[in-house]
């Protein structure tokens, strides 16, 4: 058979082509944007509508994670007013929600390389809201645990798929501030949810804390009905390929169809995030890195009211802003991060191609931070310094999570692109929210045992063990990339 000679053919799309070949069933009209300045491109919205997209999706995520621990400080209550005795269903009440974070990204996710990313968003929030009420109207131990559970599930969506939105819109050279944003959320949002929980509690009680962030919720998802825009190009050829062939009675495909049934892509897609967990040394050393600091900072969580009610004397709402030490080190980080991340990708190189590897040296520079602060906060709370001292090492934790968390969610939209992002980043959030969920348990044996100097020592010191992994991608990540790829 003579090979296939591809020729431009007029039609209701100029970007529609037909591949000319011997055989008697011609093959189909391949359906792809018109030109690089199409404007039904994601990439070339207007800056106003990405930018409202972009912040609509950062905003899902920010208060999800607030939900996170939000309702911490009232934790205490419902166990009294629900008679909880159980040391493991009291823990539950708070890190059930994050589990529903580990398990969602595996089945729902995916869906977002299938159906398209809008209608998950939409589809999640009413789940969100709806079981957030749930939560705040329960009247036994069973019933918040499972609404809670299912909350966290919903509230994963924007936390996989908010990566993939980024990288549908904007070009890889100028994603740095957009990723910024949309990191934003899961390191700020548990930080800034016990500050806010513990007065809401104080002044009118723990379901108040669910109240609110139904509120918000609401307002949000009601604003994204007419404003959010589906991004995913795959989703977005496949419709145009589909209103062409209802047109023209011509069999049209989309360019990025891949000639599978819907029930074989989502199976690909649900096994993509564990394919490159698996397969992909990058995802996976990079993820668990991640995991390990996000687990951290939960487990740092346990120790505050400890430290600064018992040994500062400060009473519940108060000793909420004591979290603002990690809340500080994170906005400068995602202040840092925003103007660093660009300019690093951007700026000249002799001719040289910028690579995705660019992205981890602000992770090379900065991750050491985090263990200072370890250090710093352990010691100041073990030797009852004043109360300002261990809340400065707090900080430094802050600072130095962000750039370990944000450089490498960036990093894996850059690698795996619109294709990939939403994948990577669910292996990625799995992997993380199961540290979160768990790591939290070994604080009383840690601090138990080691007290507050030494056990926070230990998990500064095992910090520092990570910090060759960015060292090691950034001089060798090209290769390993195309040494271990992951098909997607």
């Amino acid at each position: 058979m003579a090979p296939s000679e591809r020729i431009s053919r007029p039609g209701p799309d100029d970007a529609v082509q037909e591949a000319k070949t011997d055989e008697k069933v011609p093959d189909p009209l391949v359906v792809d944007w018109d030109g690089p300045d199409d404007p039904a491109n994601p990439k070339n919205w207007s800056s106003g509508l990405q930018n409202v997209n972009v912040v609509l999706v950062s905003t899902f995520v920010l208060y999800s994670n607030l939900a996170a621990t939000m309702f911490a400080p009232g934790a205490g209550a419902l166990i009294e007013e629900f008679q909880v005795t159980n040391s493991v269903l009291a823990t539950l009440t708070v890190t059930i929600y994050v589990l529903g974070f580990s398990l969602g990204p595996l089945f729902l996710a995916p869906l977002s390389e299938l159906y398209g990313r809008l209608p998950l968003y939409h589809i999640s929030n009413v789940f969100y809201v709806a079981f957030t009420i749930g939560c705040a109207l329960s009247n036994n131990i069973a019933m918040f645990l499972t609404f809670r559970f299912i909350c966290g599930c919903a509230a994963s969506v924007p936390m996989t798929v908010g990566g993939g939105t980024v990288a549908d819109l904007v070009p890889e050279n100028k994603r740095g501030r957009a990723m910024a944003l949309y990191g934003m959320g899961p390191l700020l949002g548990p930080v800034v949810g016990p500050i806010v929980g513990g007065f809401v509690t104080q002044s009118i009680g723990w379901r108040w804390t669910f109240w609110l962030i139904t509120i918000l919720a609401g307002v949000f998802s009601l604003v994204a009905i007419p404003v959010l825009r589906e991004t995913n190009e795959d989703v977005l050829l496949e419709r145009k390929a589909a209103r062409l062939r209802k047109v023209t009675g011509k069999a049209f495909v989309a360019r990025t169809s891949q000639n599978l049934t819907p029930q074989q892509l989502l199976v690909r897609a649900i096994i993509r995030p564990t394919k490159m967990l698996i397969f992909s040394p990058i995802v996976l050393l990079l993820s668990l890195y991640c995991a390990f600091v996000f687990g951290l900072i939960f487990l740092l969580f346990t120790t505050f009211p400890t430290v600064f009610e018992e040994t500062y004397g400060f009473g519940p709402g108060v000793a909420g802003l004591s979290y603002l030490g990690l809340g500080l080190g994170m906005i400068c980080g995602l202040i840092l991060f925003a103007i660093l991340s660009d300019k690093l990708m951007n700026q000249p190189r002799g001719g040289t191609v910028s690579r995705p590897e660019l992205r981890l040296p602000l992770m090379m520079w900065f991750s050491p931070i985090t263990p200072i602060g370890f250090f710093w906060y352990g010691w100041a709370a073990n030797n009852h310094n004043h109360w300002i001292v261990p809340i400065m090492g707090s900080y430094f934790i802050g600072l130095g999570s962000f750039f370990i968390v944000m450089p490498a969610q960036t990093y894996f939209v850059d690698i795996f692109g619109q294709q990939g992002a939403a994948s990577a980043l669910a292996a990625n959030t799995v992997v993380r929210n199961i540290f979160g969920t768990f790591l939290a348990l070994a604080a009383p044996p840690l601090y138990g045992n080691l007290g507050l100097g030494w056990g926070n020592s230990l998990l500064g010191f095992i910090c520092l063990g990570f910090a060759p992994i960015p060292v090691l991608f950034y001089k060798y990540g090209e290769y390993l990339r195309k040494r271990f790829v992951v098909e997607l």
